[in-house]
C-alpha cells in the first residue's frame, strides 16, 4: 500500500513536525517519527514550550539545578529551551548531512515580546545561535514591520532564519525581500552562502477561521458558498509569488555563489473547523520545494488516510485569484483580516511566553 507521508515528499514536500518536548526527546520518539513518519525537521514555538514545560517532569532536574545557581527565569527559559533544541538538532543532523544542509533544521523563537523591535530582535537572535551552537539550528523571527530589517541583518551574520507569522502576500513580498537582502549582506560579509538556509511559514488554517467567521456574519448565499475557500488560495498564490522571486535575476546572481532558495513553509496546518477534512491543509498544497510542518494530529491523520495525488498547487493559481475577487466582493475586507491576523498572531505568542515564565518561576521558586 502507498504511505501518504513518503508520496509527499517524493512530491517535494518536506515533513516537519510541529511541536518537540523533553518527554518525546527521551523517549526517542523523536528518531522514531523519523523513520515511521518521514519527519525531517522540528519547529517550536512558545505555545509548544509552555505546554511542554506545563507537563509532567522531564524538566524538574534542569529546573532545580537552575534554581540552586539562582538563574532569573528568562535565562532560565533560554537554557531549558536550548537544551531541547541542541538535542532536536543532534538527532536530526543525520538528516541535515544527507540533505546537503537543507533539512534537518530545527527552529527556536525569540522571545516574542521584542516583535516589535529590531535592535531586541538581532541581539536575541545572535544569543540564540550562540547558546544552541548547532549548524542546523534556525531562528525564528516575526515578519512584522519591525522584523524585516531584523532578518535582513541576521542572515547578513551568515544565522539560518525561519521567518514566521506571515499572513498577507504583501508581507510575504516583502519577506522575500529581506531574505534576499540579507544574502547580499551575508555575501559582502564573508559568509558561505550555501550554509545559509531560511524558510518562509506561511500560515494557513487561522486564515479560514478569521475568514469564515467574516463570512457567515455576512449571512449571504455568496458569502457562505466561499467557506473554506480563503487558506487554500491565499497559500497558493503565495507560491505563485515565490515562483516569481526564485526565478528572477537578482536570485539566479545569488544561487551562482550557493544560495538556496527560501522555501515557502505552510503553518498552521491543523484544521480548527470539524467539518473540513483534518488533512486539507496538507493535500491541499503540495509543491515541489516547500515545507509543511504538523502537529502530531495532523501527522497522523496524513499518514493513515491522505491521498496524495501529485501537485495541487499549480494550475490553481487563476481559481485563487478569482476566490480573492469573491471574497472582497461578498464584503470581507482581507487586508483588514491579514492585519488583525498579525496583530493576534503576536499576541497570542506573548501570552504563550508570559504564561511560560510565570510557570516557570513558579517551579523555581519551589524548587529554591
Amino acid at each position: 500500500m502507498s504511505n501518504p507521508l513518503e508520496d509527499l515528499s517524493e512530491a517535494g514536500v518536506s515533513v516537519w513536525l510541529d511541536d518537540i518536548s523533553r518527554t518525546r526527546l527521551r523517549t526517542g520518539n523523536l528518531t522514531e517519527l523519523m523513520s515511521t513518519h518521514k519527519v525531517v525537521g522540528v519547529t517550536s514555538n512558545p505555545s509548544i514550550f509552555d505546554k511542554a514545560l506545563a507537563e509532567g517532569d522531564a524538566y524538574d532536574e534542569q529546573v532545580s539545578e537552575l534554581a540552586a545557581r539562582g538563574v532569573s527565569v528568562e535565562e532560565a527559559v533560554r537554557l531549558l529551551t536550548a537544551y531541547d533544541i541542541r538535542w532536536a538538532a543532534d538527532t536530526l543532523r543525520p538528516v541535515y548531512d544527507a540533505t546537503d544542509r537543507v533539512d534537518g533544521r530545527v527552529s527556536l523563537e525569540v522571545d516574542p515580546r521584542m516583535a516589535m523591535e529590531t535592535e531586541r530582535t538581532v541581539a536575541e537572535a545572535k544569543a540564540l545561535w550562540w547558546l544552541v551552537d548547532r549548524p542546523n539550528l534556525m531562528i525564528k523571527i516575526p515578519a512584522t514591520a519591525e522584523g524585516l530589517p531584523a532578518i535582513t541583518r541576521v542572515l547578513g551574520l551568515g544565522i539560518s532564519v525561519n521567518v514566521t507569522l506571515i499572513f498577507s502576500l504583501e508581507r510575504y513580498r516583502q519577506v522575500m525581500d529581506a531574505f534576499l537582502e540579507g544574502m547580499e549582506l551575508a555575501r559582502a560579509n564573508g559568509h558561505d552562502l550555501s550554509r545559509i538556509q531560511s524558510v518562509a511559514s506561511f500560515f494557513v488554517s487561522r486564515v479560514d477561521a478569521e475568514v469564515d467567521k467574516r463570512l457567515r456574519a455576512i449571512g449571504t448565499e455568496e458569502a457562505t458558498a466561499l467557506l473554506g475557500r480563503a487558506a487554500l488560495a491565499n497559500a497558493r498564490l503565495a507560491y505563485q509569488a515565490y515562483e516569481q522571486v526564485f526565478e528572477g535575476k537578482e536570485w539566479k546572481a545569488l544561487e551562482a555563489l550557493g544560495a538556496k532558495p527560501q522555501r515557502p513553509l505552510w503553518a498552521s496546518t491543523g484544521v480548527k473547523d470539524p467539518a473540513y477534512e483534518d488533512t486539507l491543509y496538507v493535500t491541499g498544497l503540495v509543491a515541489r520545494d516547500t515545507v509543511n510542518t504538523m502537529p502530531q494530529a495532523t501527522l497522523d491523520a496524513v499518514g493513515d488516510h491522505a491521498v496524495v495525488a501529485g501537485n495541487t498547487v499549480l494550475g490553481s493559481y487563476a481559481q485563487a485569484h478569482a476566490d480573492f475577487a469573491a471574497l472582497e466582493a461578498a464584503g470581507v475586507n482581507l487586508t483588514e483580516v491579514f492585519g488583525h491576523l498579525e496583530t493576534d498572531g503576536v499576541a497570542k505568542f506573548v501570552a504563550s511566553w508570559e504564561s511560560l515564565l510565570k510557570g516557570l518561576s513558579e517551579k523555581l521558586a519551589a524548587s529554591a
